[in-house]
């Protein structure tokens, strides 16, 4: 294991090329480090040591990438979201003890206000029309209070990426990634995907979550190989930008594949003249049926894998063929150890509970909250294992099945329904081309059934109809009592479909 950021680039050839984006000039490896020397001097120089926390907020592309890659060189990176408002800037910003702001050079928004009034210094990140993709400098907005005992470069013990977990149903909690945690993880996918210089990523996934920080632009700088950055996802631009960066797999939520679905019949030529060695799907469980029809379509194995911020993303994966992949299946333990526990006991079980994972990518623990830490970590045959919150099951060759989130199961009287299973079933209807299953409030059973779905182009059914379609199928307390059609199900802001709060969201909750 290479331990630091920094190491994990060093043995690469200057000459190789590590970042791209449309219509930009390639960024070697060569330049990449030098870019990294020069941001750390940037920072060193105001006072901005390896214990500081820079919060960052730019939009997706090739200078995120090299910002988060760069500045994790230096100090600790805090990515945030774009489209934050100012209240919650300003309490990401003080939750974190941030020490400075980065963002593009005239950004007056929502971050540069709440940054101003929380005392926090800015950092203008600037661009040469002329230089190559991700290149740039930082230029200080204003004062800085120098600190003369400015540290030296992280250490694999330092902490490289400062996450929030997306706080559904309670406070977002603090997630600290160490540099080992972050090229530990980076290089287990490396190894599980079987990356070589020879790979290219197209990355469509946004820059401020885990997903795209370490599986697309970590993993794949872990290996020499490079990245063609697109400023976000966009299902009507997608097979123009692969036509143009010709790479060899890009890696997705479900919901985005699903959309490229819809439009690879009009793209056949740019699918057949761009032939990809695998796709990659993460950070929600893939449908069955889609994992097939993207495997029919673009004529390449799909690697489901599993991946949490606490994980520094990936823990189970699929593996390449010619191993077995299962579809519905989460794949085999890809990095960490990987155990199901007792759900109300600090033991490891052998049948079906709560996912537990322990290894060298897996965080030391929440920031400043005891309470989680006492809940989510415990010690068992000599490890000290992470609860994920997923209840699975593993089979026999080692295979992970996840049978839905603890807190989204849905209790109906006394009845548990993952979500999951419902999804799995009405995904097999010829009409619909999404589905969540949700819990939907009920004064008397605590839960019900619910299902939003959007229906395929060109084809129609009922609620009744879907409803009987279930009904044939599984048992009757699992049927939806009500199904929502929509021509869109809200998404998270990294593209997941999220269950939990989706009732109120689609206004099927009355107030007292």
């Amino acid at each position: 294991m290479s331990g630091t950021i920094k190491a994990l680039m060093a043995n690469h050839g200057a000459d190789l090329l590590a970042i791209g984006a449309p219509d930009r000039e390639w960024l070697t490896y060569g330049g990449l480090r030098e870019l990294a020397t020069n941001v750390g001097r940037s920072l060193n120089g105001i006072g901005i040591d390896a214990k500081d926390r820079v919060a960052i907020v730019l939009p997706n592309g090739p200078e995120m990438a090299t910002a988060f890659i760069t500045i994790a060189q230096a100090a600790v990176t805090a990515p945030l979201n774009p489209a934050y408002r100012e209240e919650e800037y300003a309490f990401y910003l003080d939750d974190l003890k941030a020490k400075a702001l980065v963002v593009m050079e005239g950004d007056e928004g929502p971050a540069v206000a709440a940054a101003r009034a929380n005392g926090i210094s800015v950092l203008r990140l600037k661009i040469d029309a002329s230089s190559p993709a991700g290149h740039f400098s930082l230029e200080l907005d204003g004062e800085f209070s120098l600190n003369t005992d400015v540290v030296g470069e992280p250490t694999v013990d330092d902490i490289a990426l400062i996450l929030h977990t997306s706080g559904t149903t309670s406070r977002p909690k603090i997630v600290p990634l160490l540099q080992s945690n972050v090229t530990a993880s980076a290089e287990h996918i490396k190894e599980t995907l079987q990356l070589t210089p020879d790979d290219r990523c197209m990355n469509v996934m946004p820059l401020f979550h885990i997903h795209g920080l370490i599986a697309a632009v970590t993993a794949s700088l872990s290996a020499g190989a490079s990245i063609w950055c697109a400023p976000g996802f966009d299902a009507l631009r997608f097979f123009g930008w692969m036509k143009e960066a010709r790479p060899t797999w890009y890696t997705a939520v479900p919901t985005m594949h699903q959309a490229l679905l819809t439009r690879a019949s009009r793209n056949e030529d740019v699918i057949k003249d761009v032939p990809l060695r695998f796709l990659r799907s993460s950070s929600a469980s893939l449908p069955a049926q889609v994992m097939a029809e993207l495997v029919a379509t673009f004529s390449a194995p799909v690697i489901e894998a599993y991946g949490m911020t606490e994980a520094a993303h990936q823990m189970t994966c699929n593996p390449l063929p010619p191993r077995v992949q299962k579809p519905g299946s989460v794949g085999i333990a890809a990095g960490p150890l990987v155990r199901i526990a007792a759900e109300l006991e600090d033991t490891l079980v052998e049948d079906a509970g709560e996912v537990v994972i322990s290894g060298p990518n897996v965080t030391l623990g929440y920031e400043n909250n005891e309470e989680a830490n006492r809940s989510s970590f415990f010690m068992a045959d000599g490890h000290r294992w992470f609860r994920t919150g997923d209840r699975g099951v593993l089979d026999d060759a080692g295979y992970l099945r996840l049978t839905g989130r603890l807190k989204e199961i849905i209790n109906r009287g006394g009845e548990k329904i993952s979500p999951l299973e419902v999804d799995g079933v009405l995904m097999d209807h010829p009409a619909i081309a999404q589905v969540v299953t949700f819990a939907l409030p009920h004064p008397k059973l605590g839960e019900e059934v619910a299902a939003a779905v959007v229906l395929r182009e060109g084809i129609e059914a009922t609620e009744r109809e879907i409803r009987d379609f279930a009904a044939k199928r599984m048992a009757d307390f699992k049927v939806p009592r009500k199904v929502v059609i929509l021509d869109e199900i809200p998404k998270g802001a990294t593209g997941k479909m999220q269950r939990i709060g989706l009732a109120q969201k689609l206004g099927l909750v009355t107030s007292a």
